[in-house]
């Protein structure tokens, strides 16, 4: 148990975040459902409630994927986060399903209501704006590696959108859901105000329809990213630039061979370099060094470096290996 709490402390802060204020503005927005009946209200209410269960998972698999590696599990549990994405997607899933369905429903049995108009808008705008919050906190992950000034301000927006792919799988997730999350309370105040005052009393149900099938986009994007991560995806983006930098050295001839293999949010990285067969052991193990610090220095979440040395053959396969 001590071990479980000690974990904790290393799960993603934004997933966390996200989670509890999800998990109260679930509550509020099932209050207002079962208060006014509204069809918009109970698609962001299933909405909530699959983010909310979604983002706790996150949070413990993003923790635990931080244990130190263990004789029965010498490769560590870097990809663990992928895995528990993988099982936490289906519960979105559903919740999408649920949310087409009562779209659906409600089209064609839509009535018109101004019941509970602006308990209903409050609910949303509350929850957009909370929502957003965790939003922000998202987009300042995504976006930490970058320089300060490139970020300042409304900045940060363009900039969260353009490095998201690069994200680690956490921080990811918060960022697809609430993106969601916001349109879809944005999307629902509008829905209620066009079905309450205009002759198009089912607005609230293409409305429901929509967000599902949003939450369903999520779905996919999350079970593609997760997959690949979890069989251990190669960041290519990450070799070109770690080979650029590690060819800068004198004593290193060509590269056979790099991998950076993505273990959840860490970097597992195998290298074979081509040297001058004359090298000493002691020079070769400088080096190694060398090449370890580098880097750890440019690189964050590298959790290991795998190298090996093999005799010049004056050929170029970097180089060759960077075309194809």
């Amino acid at each position: 148990m001590k071990e479980f709490f000690g974990l904790m402390k290393f799960g993603s802060k934004s997933a966390l975040l996200a989670a509890i204020v999800n998990t109260v503005v679930a509550l509020i927005k099932t209050a207002a459902y079962l208060i006014t009946g509204n069809v918009a209200m109970f698609a962001e209410m299933m909405h909530s409630f699959g983010d909310a269960a979604n983002q706790f998972f996150v949070f413990i698999g993003s923790a635990f994927s931080k244990k130190e590696p263990t004789e029965r599990f010498p490769g560590g549990f870097g990809r663990l986060v992928n895995l528990v994405l993988l099982g936490a997607v289906l519960i979105v899933g559903v919740l999408a399903y649920e949310t087409i369905v009562e779209g659906i429903h409600h089209i064609s049995d839509a009535t018109h209501s101004e019941d509970w108009f602006w308990l209903n808008i409050g609910v949303l705008g509350a929850a957009a704006l909370l929502e957003s919050a965790v939003l922000y906190k998202a987009m300042k992950e995504i976006t930490e590696h970058l320089p300060k000034e490139q970020t300042k301000g409304l900045k940060i927006i363009p900039e969260s959108y353009k490095h998201v792919k690069g994200a680690n799988p956490a921080s990811k997730l918060v960022f697809l859901e609430d993106n969601v999350a916001v349109g879809g309370a944005l999307l629902a105040m509008l829905a209620i105000v066009i079905s309450t005052y205009t002759p198009f009393h089912s607005a609230t149900g293409y409305a429901s329809i929509i967000i599902g099938v949003a939450l369903i986009f999520v779905v996919g994007r999350i079970f593609l990213d997760n997959a690949a991560g979890a069989l251990g995806v190669a960041d290519v983006k990450m070799q070109a630039r770690m080979g650029a930098r590690i060819l800068q050295h004198p004593q290193i001839n060509d590269i056979q061979d790099l991998d950076v293999i993505k273990e959840g949010d860490s970097l597992h990285v195998e290298l074979k370099i081509e040297v001058d067969p004359k090298m000493t052991i002691a020079e070769a193990d400088d080096l190694r060094d060398y090449i370890e610090e580098k880097i750890k220095e440019n690189v964050k979440n590298v959790t290991d470096i795998i190298i090996e040395f093999d005799e010049d053959d004056g050929l170029p396969t970097w180089n060759k290996a960077l075309d194809e």
